[in-house]
């Protein structure tokens, strides 16, 4: 398939337009550079640097199979202090690409969402069933273009699916986590690690769960690529289909710190600081339906794959 990848010198597109071309698929990354990297464009795709919401009509007149939409902005904090980027950025960006696909017959979409588009869970797991209560503009913008997607399906007969997970970890190969502003709890916790930090905060101890610090779903960025991958072939012409993606057990913060001493060998100092607002005692997400229909589940489950590939990644790059 000829497919285009918004946000391909990001994170998580980079990772996902790298297995896709190892996977034998002519690609095309479309990327601002705002807070993607030009270097982590795989080999073999074709970078082209610019608006998205601009470019894509002239890219897509070139005919292309897919999309898979990953550019984003998702400052969870800064979405509230400024919701007009957030609405602009993320929600009027999409519209605009949902539109040049429609114009120009593109077939299939494959988005990355997001599972703060639940709020705090009423139940965990998480099921794709749960109400959809986000908590903050991040959330809620991500929301608005799902719901702007089934309306594109049901209109234009879209083949779409929207993938929602929570925290996503670790590093193949050359592609990793390089963030300006680093809100992601094992980069800070390795940035410790690496002296960059002092300490990690530990933001409450009294939780109620085992170890009194707060659980959240961790999903290596390799398996959260390969789910990208297997949605891209089982879109279908007029359906939008939402997966929870997730390693469906969740890892405390201690666990965290904890493997990444075990990973580093560093005795990465941490402090208790007060419980923040708004946190919820635990987070995970269930993957069942996207393991019964798109055949995928963790192939790297383990907190210390995410934490070994992450370290291996920040010593290489410190090295370049």
């Amino acid at each position: 398939m000829k497919l285009l990848v918004t946000g391909g010198a990001g994170y998580v597109g980079s990772v996902s337009a790298a297995r896709m071309v190892e996977a034998g698929h002519e690609v095309v990354v479309v990327d601002d550079l705002s807070t993607g990297h030009a270097d982590a464009v795989p080999d073999g795709a074709r970078l082209v640097v610019g608006d998205i919401a601009e470019l894509a009509g002239p890219l897509l007149a070139d005919g292309f199979d897919g999309v898979l939409h990953c550019a984003a902005k998702s400052l969870v904090g800064e979405s509230m202090q400024d919701p007009a980027k957030y609405w602009n950025g993320n929600v009027v960006t999409s519209l605009r690409l949902l539109e040049a696909m429609r114009d120009n017959a593109t077939p299939r979409l494959v988005f990355s969402s997001t599972a703060a588009v639940y709020g705090e869970p009423e139940q965990v797991p998480i099921t794709e069933s749960a109400s959809t209560r986000p908590t903050n503009t991040y959330g809620a913008s991500k929301l608005a273009i799902d719901l702007a997607i089934s309306s594109f399906s049901t209109a234009h007969g879209l083949g779409a699916v929207s993938l929602r997970y929570f925290n996503v970890a670790g590093a193949y190969g050359r592609y990793g986590e390089r963030h300006t502003v680093e809100t992601h709890l094992i980069p800070i916790v390795l940035q410790v690690a690496s002296g960059q930090r002092e300490q990690v905060q530990v933001y409450g101890d009294d939780w109620p769960t085992e170890d009194g610090t707060c659980v959240r779903d961790y999903i290596h960025v390799l398996d959260l690529a390969e789910a990208h991958l297997r949605a891209m072939e089982r879109a279908r012409g007029g359906e939008h289909q939402i997966y929870n993606l997730g390693n469906g057990l969740g890892f405390s913060v201690e666990q965290v710190i904890q493997t990444c001493r075990e990973v580093t060998g560093h005795p990465i100092p941490a402090a208790v600081a007060p419980r923040r607002t708004g946190d919820p005692a635990v987070l995970v997400a269930s993957s069942e339906r996207a393991q019964q229909e798109l055949g995928w589940k963790p192939d790297h489950p383990e907190l210390s794959s995410m934490v070994r590939t992450a370290w291996e990644f920040l010593g290489a790059t410190a090295e370049a």
